[in-house]
């Protein structure tokens, strides 16, 4: 498969695509999109960042898989397609937005105006087969977004990284915090939600640090 992504990370992230681990990554997916239904479509795979170039990055949201059932999954970690219902965790997400906020809960799941304000929605791992989560982890995509993550670390300074859920902040360690702020709680997973997301205020806390450092909130 070819890599059709956004220049500027074309250019940040070129070293990963040489890479064996990358290349077998590609037949792989190559086979799997050829043989099996895998969501997102092949020419969204890199939709977080076509729509969220490197330099515009201002906020990072870290997800696991993309959503695996039919016409869910569009590039952007807890996003979904224009006219699909809402899935729980974006539910609970919207939740604490009203209640953080005061902002209604949107009918729309599509989160493409979030990316579109320097919001990089960033799941670990970027394809999974319809109805099989998890059934593309291990198979390289971590590696990769590892790299994006410590490019972002390494060269721009005073993001916002949202870590919701162990999954994602295995991811921290990768993380300069003395360069960036990092926020951290229980995924917003029906599961865990109740555990720390509710009322974990980080919408209000990433503005508050975006004023802070005298740079343009998120309109959420």
């Amino acid at each position: 498969m070819e890599v059709s992504i956004e220049a500027s990370w074309k250019n940040i992230l070129q070293n990963e695509f040489d890479q064996d681990y990358f290349l077998q990554l590609m037949q792989f997916l190559k086979e799997e999109y050829r043989e099996k239904t895998i969501y997102p479509s092949n020419k969204e795979i890199f939709q977080a960042f076509e729509l969220c170039p490197f330099k515009s990055t201002r906020v990072v949201i870290l997800g696991q898989d993309p959503y695996h059932g039919h016409h869910q999954a569009h590039g952007l970690c807890f996003s979904v397609n224009d006219g699909i219902k809402l899935p729980p965790s974006l539910v609970n997400i919207f939740k604490e937005l009203h209640s953080d906020l005061g902002l209604s809960i949107p009918e729309n799941g599509n989160l493409s105006r979030w990316a579109s304000q320097g919001i990089l929605m960033l799941n670990a791992t970027l394809t999974v087969q319809a109805s099989k989560p998890g059934s593309h982890q291990k198979k390289g995509w971590e590696q990769f977004t590892n790299a994006v993550i410590s490019r972002l670390s390494e060269k721009r300074e005073n993001l916002v990284f949202l870590l919701w859920g162990a999954y994602a902040q295995r991811k921290g360690d990768i993380i300069d915090r003395d360069k960036h702020f990092v926020l951290e709680s229980p995924h917003p997973s029906p599961f865990s939600a109740h555990k720390g997301f509710f009322g974990n205020k980080h919408f209000s806390k990433t503005n508050n640090f975006l004023i802070g450092k005298k740079l343009e909130i998120i309109e959420w």
